[in-house]
């Protein structure tokens, strides 16, 4: 790898960008490209879905063979509620590689020992995210049903483009939420990102059915970055 590339590489980590190393394994040339550069062709197609699989891999295009290597962020999830639901979804994200982070300023709610282990911050979003900034590569599960906590923490998932935006409460709420949304300047396009009411439709009941579904939308939303905006460029 030339100094270049490693330096690109690097920079990438630090500031939580994706990109990959596309090595031509005839030529022995490379270059770093990242997830919002456009490479062309079949080689382009092999590019994108390996940015949303996260896997390395090695490929054939245009007669040639490219070696695929993929850097992408480790993905966050911020939860914004110590609630019931986030006791069942912490652990689940922490399974699935999830750096996890709860907030909630509630000190009843966010305490050491309904949440062990976990990264706990007793505060309000607005201070909470300031110390750890939302990202294209962070996901953020609002689950307080408190608008005083959770619409500032959406406000700023959207703000920060997150991949995945969700709010718990019943269409009825989510029709109040986006009252509110609109009312602090988001457009529809932009307020439209928010999955609510949250989680896959799987008739989940219970605190911890409802935190695999979702887990499971988050992960959805992870490994398809990008692909509908695709679509819509193709046709």
């Amino acid at each position: 790898m030339d100094a270049l590339s490693l330096k690109t590489l690097n920079a990438a980590r630090r500031e939580r960008r994706a990109v990959m190393r596309i090595t031509d394994l005839d030529g022995g040339d490379d270059r770093v490209v990242g997830d919002d550069e456009a490479v062309a062709g079949v080689l382009g197609e092999a590019v994108a879905a390996a940015f949303r699989s996260g896997r390395s891999t090695t490929v054939e295009a245009d007669g040639r063979r490219f070696f695929l290597n993929v850097h992408l962020p480790p993905p966050r999830l911020v939860v914004i509620g110590a609630v019931h639901i986030s006791q069942a979804l912490a652990p689940m994200a922490a399974i699935a590689g999830f750096d996890l982070r709860v907030v909630d300023p509630r000190t009843a709610f966010a305490s050491p020992e309904r949440f062990p282990g976990v990264d706990l911050v007793a505060e309000w979003p607005q201070e909470a995210l300031a110390a750890w900034p939302l990202d294209a590569f962070t996901a953020l599960a609002a689950l307080t049903h408190d608008p005083k906590i959770d619409d500032p923490a959406l406000a700023a998932a959207l703000s920060a483009q997150c991949f995945y935006v969700g709010a718990l409460g019943s269409r009825k709420t989510h029709a109040r939420r986006v009252e509110r949304l609109t009312a602090a300047g988001f457009g529809e396009a932009e307020i439209g990102r928010i999955h609510a009411p949250i989680g896959l439709a799987i008739g989940a009941a219970s605190p911890a059915e409802i935190a695999v579904a979702v887990l499971a939308e988050i992960i959805a939303a992870l490994r398809s970055r990008g692909l509908e905006a695709r679509r819509g460029a193709a046709a």
